[in-house]
């Protein structure tokens, strides 16, 4: 099964686009539709309340395994503009970029979009993408001309994701849910999609970030019952275990999550947001389907606190959200300045060794001194988040620590560091 974001400004012709390529489904901020009429499944997902809703636009495409960029003949918008930028920043490598409402324009118009598209992608991960001339116009002396050229493209597409979906299916079980509800007499459904390894009925799973085991009743996938499903298969699973009011949209059947409310993201400013990242500036956190507001405690670039990182600057964003996240190593975390004619400013992946290491420090830890030290006892302890003392890592000595005490004015050597 693939699954595609169907992408563009609320007048690109997305949504009649999407309705052109399969059967509505579920219908929220999202619209599915669903083409399993061949042997290979796709699942369309339309960013329906974009642009007034960034997470509509963020949970189509981290549903997806491919892109289609819909833009009209009138030309480029801030929010197609917004739309590259994003895809961009989550590292699409498969995608389209549909000409819409072909049939209202002329060639060389068109020609001209097409030039202009090339030009504004170069450099980007959508510099490659093939870009189609299309219509969804019944009634046009052309009627949907285009649309089998962009199916046929989108087949070929499917075919060089398929290895990397199967690549997965060995990892261990992770499915992000997008929809739930209650089903009398069944109790609680999910919808989501599989992004890694294999679930079966009959499983017991985590549920992250609340960190619970729930026991998998039933699955299904396109309304048929099925015993097992694997990497990139849309599903509807029963669940056991659980109360609705526990769920939130990109919540996480898992094995195992990390989860932490305080992040240090190694990321790159987008060349595009002209303010930059300012130390104590609030934004709006994507990860997955998971999402809240932050704020920026620090920015660090080349090793040194900094007040604000630029555009197209790499840099490590401190922030702290209001409430526990659940993610792996590999996912990328996507920031956004609500405020800003051009929201998405960064996206990178959280430096899980920053973070284990500040979360190991702050607890005290038992201490062994260098005979330089000499001016505590051995096997003492000491809490670098105590107030009478300040704790730093030297990095000349990877594993070497330093603690400076305002009542015994000197610098103690520690080795405690395999001790974490």
């Amino acid at each position: 099964m693939t699954n595609i974001a169907v992408i563009g400004d609320e007048k690109s012709g997305r949504s009649s686009l999407a309705s052109k390529l399969g059967k509505k489904g579920t219908d929220s901020d999202i619209t599915l539709y669903n083409d399993d009429r061949h042997e290979r499944k796709y699942v369309f997902i339309d960013s329906k309340s974009y642009p007034k809703s960034l997470k509509s636009l963020t949970a189509a495409l981290n549903l997806a395994d491919m892109v289609v960029l819909c833009v009209t003949p009138q030309g480029l918008t801030a929010h197609t503009g917004e739309c590259i930028i994003a895809a961009d920043l989550l590292g699409f490598r498969h995608g389209i970029i549909a000409i819409t409402m072909a049939d209202t324009s002329y060639g060389a118009v068109i020609d001209d979009l097409k030039a202009k598209l090339k030009k504004i992608t170069a450099g980007t991960t959508l510099e490659n993408w093939d870009i189609i001339a299309l219509n969804t116009n019944k009634d046009a002396p052309n009627a949907f001309e285009g649309v089998d050229t962009l199916k046929d493209r989108i087949h070929e597409l499917a075919d060089q994701i398929e290895p990397d979906l199967r690549a997965k299916d060995e990892l261990p079980p992770r499915v992000v849910i997008d929809h739930f509800f209650n089903v009398t007499g069944i109790g609680i459904v999910i919808l989501g999609r599989v992004l890694q390894g294999t679930i079966h009925t009959h499983d017991k799973i985590g549920l992250y970030p609340v960190d619970k085991k729930v026991d998998i009743r039933s699955i299904q996938t396109h309304d048929i019952d099925v015993k097992a499903a694997s990497t990139g298969a849309r599903v509807g699973v029963g669940l056991k275990g659980l109360l609705e009011r526990e769920l939130e949209r990109g919540f996480l059947l898992s094995d195992s999550e990390k989860m932490s409310s305080e992040f240090d993201i190694r990321c790159r400013v987008s060349a595009f947001a002209k303010n930059g990242i300012k130390k104590d500036d609030s934004l709006n956190m994507f990860v997955g389907l998971q999402s809240d507001s932050v704020r920026v405690n620090k920015i660090t670039v080349n090793g040194s606190e900094v007040e604000k990182a630029g555009p197209g600057q790499e840099c490590i964003v401190t922030v702290e959200a209001g409430k526990k996240i659940a993610y792996s190593p590999d996912d990328l975390f996507l920031l956004a300045h609500l405020s800003e004619t051009q929201r998405f400013v960064a996206a990178g992946k959280a430096d899980w060794n920053r973070q284990a290491l500040r979360k190991k420090i702050t607890q005290p830890v038992p201490a062994r001194f260098s005979p330089r030290a000499g001016c505590l006892p051995a096997g003492s302890s000491f809490s670098p988040a105590a107030p009478s003392g300040l704790f730093s890592f030297d990095p000349a000595a990877p594993r070497s620590f330093f603690y400076f005490s305002p009542a015994a004015p000197r610098f103690f050597f520690l080795s405690a560091y395999n001790k974490f």
